[in-house]
């Protein structure tokens, strides 16, 4: 496994595990502080990071029981793709969804993501 695979392997499990354990705070702490950050790709991106924190900060209140899988589909110096898969409850509902998504990514040498953006299909 080269080093390159490695940085993107570690930032997306530390990414999805912050996620999983609802530790949102760890998850922002996975992006840089100028991140280009597409919650929805067709959309513009977060205008600052304060956006950002605003996104991720009701996640531990709105959601529950997450499991998770993903595979690094193709990757080179500048960006990463990543196919992933979710399983969660929505606390409010208590409805449980399944997501298939897609990340683009690119992360910096301190291993801090500096562009990302998702596409994402639930049901």
């Amino acid at each position: 496994m080269d080093s390159l695979f490695s940085r993107y392997d570690k930032w997306t499990k530390d990414f999805m595990e912050s996620w999983k354990n609802l530790d949102w705070k760890r998850t922002l702490e996975t992006l840089s502080k100028d991140v280009e950050y597409y919650e929805n790709p067709i959309d513009k991106p977060c205008a600052d990071f304060e956006e950002v924190t605003n996104l991720w900060n009701v996640v531990a209140d709105n959601q529950k029981d997450i499991e998770y899988k993903y595979k690094i589909i193709s990757y080179n110096e500048n960006i990463c793709i990543i196919n992933w898969q979710m399983t969660r409850v929505m606390t409010k509902t208590n409805t449980k969804q399944e997501i298939d998504g897609i990340f683009q990514v690119s992360v910096n040498d301190d291993g801090l993501c500096t562009l990302f953006k998702q596409w994402r299909f639930t049901r």
